[in-house]
């Protein structure tokens, strides 16, 4: 016996979706009238109920005026659903660009973690990623040093393979183009140890121990470090972003190609360099500093510039310079090995490039600091 016709009429704004059911256990859905996002979407749990029972669905859509994205939308909403329920789709009575646009979607899968709910991982699994990711990175920075090691020993016995011409440029890069950042922090180093320890020392009329505060300081830790910063910042960056750029456009791949090695061809020159130019900056950094300090003792506090000259004479040591002259070429090692690293291990877009630049800059500074820390423990130790 033959199933009854039942016709339903659901209003959504301009437009009406509209259920009957076949004898062959088929649902048509009919769409009419003019379809927009103004007029809201029906609710797909009016569909639900209609769905009972049955096996297949199809659309009519002779009647349809006009249509934007909110007919797409609950079309899409209702293969969705019937798929959930097993029920075959057939979609011939769309208009032939609905059916294109749904069959697109269809296609493309959903991108993982794209819905809201999946983007929350459990605490276990993020530690346990950030363990595996911490790892190696780790035994990628030990084969690092291990190849920039063996490079080194290359080139003691003179079979390093690099071209001097670069090695000169970046002489010039790390060491003349750097001298006017470094005079203006340096100087404004010195100025603002003077007038820290200013404030106290006027107090007790010792004014005169400013170029004892000031040469110390500078020598022994705020010269180097202040030039570990400012050379991490401009030279390490510049590091990592030229190596990280050659990456990206294959440069390297094609040195590796042609049997250049990258570690003696790219990276042993900027190291070499720049560990031979921190420490010379350093010894100018030391000079402008202390030169900082006497402006603002000489002009602030009233002291001649012999009486200053010879306070920081007899305050300084040769032990404190070179101890802050070692600790720059340590600083010039840590600096250059993380530019060098961080743009080998940068990837293929440009954005990775700006990645490995960062990287390079915060590793560099860190890695700085902790020096730092370890050779004070050092120095005070052995009585340096």
């Amino acid at each position: 016996m033959a199933k009854p016709e039942r016709k339903l009429d659901e209003t959504a704004g301009s437009g009406k979706v509209s259920f009957e059911q076949k004898d062959d256990d088929t649902l048509v859905i009919g769409t009419s009238g003019s379809w927009n996002l103004r007029g809201g979407l029906p609710s797909i749990k009016d569909v639900a109920p209609h769905l009972s029972g049955v096996n297949r669905v199809a659309f009519d859509a002779r009647e349809l005026n006009s249509w934007d994205s909110s007919l797409l939308t609950f079309l899409t909403k209702v293969t969705e659903l019937c798929r959930k329920n097993r029920i075959d789709v057939d979609l011939a009575g769309l208009p032939a660009g609905i059916r294109r646009l749904i069959e697109l979607a269809e296609a493309v899968p959903e991108r993982k973690g794209a819905r809201r709910h999946e983007i929350k991982e459990a605490v276990l699994e993020r530690i346990g990623d950030k363990t595996i990711e911490t790892a190696a990175s780790t035994v990628a920075t030990i084969n690092f040093l291990g190849e920039m090691t063996a490079a080194f020993g290359r080139l003691l016995i003179g079979k390093a393979r690099y071209r001097p011409w670069d090695f000169l440029l970046f002489l010039q890069e790390c060491g003349a183009q750097a001298l006017p950042i470094v005079t203006l922090i340096s100087f404004l180093v010195g100025v603002i140890l003077a007038f820290v320890g200013a404030v106290q020392l006027k107090q007790f009329g010792g004014q005169i121990y400013i170029a004892d505060l000031v040469a110390i300081g500078m020598l022994r830790e705020m010269g180097a470090m202040m030039t570990a910063v400012i050379m991490a910042g401009r030279t390490g960056a510049a590091f990592a972003a030229q190596l990280g750029t050659m990456k990206v456009t294959q440069e390297i791949d094609a040195f590796v190609s042609m049997g250049f090695p990258p570690m003696e061809f790219l990276v042993l020159p900027r190291v070499i360099a720049l560990t031979l130019m921190i420490p010379l900056l350093t010894l100018y950094a030391d000079l402008i500093g202390v030169l900082g300090g006497a402006a603002i003792g000489i002009g602030m506090l009233d002291l001649s510039w012999t009486t200053y000259y010879l306070e920081t004479t007899r305050a300084v040591r040769l032990a404190d310079m070179f101890g802050g002259v070692f600790k720059s070429a340590i600083y010039a090692v840590l600096i250059a090995f993380f530019g060098c690293l961080r743009g080998l291990q940068c990837g293929r877009s440009a954005s990775a490039v700006g990645d490995a630049t960062t990287s390079a800059v915060v590793s560099g500074i860190v890695a700085s600091i902790v020096a730092c820390g370890i050779l004070a423990v050092v120095f005070y130790v052995v009585g340096i």
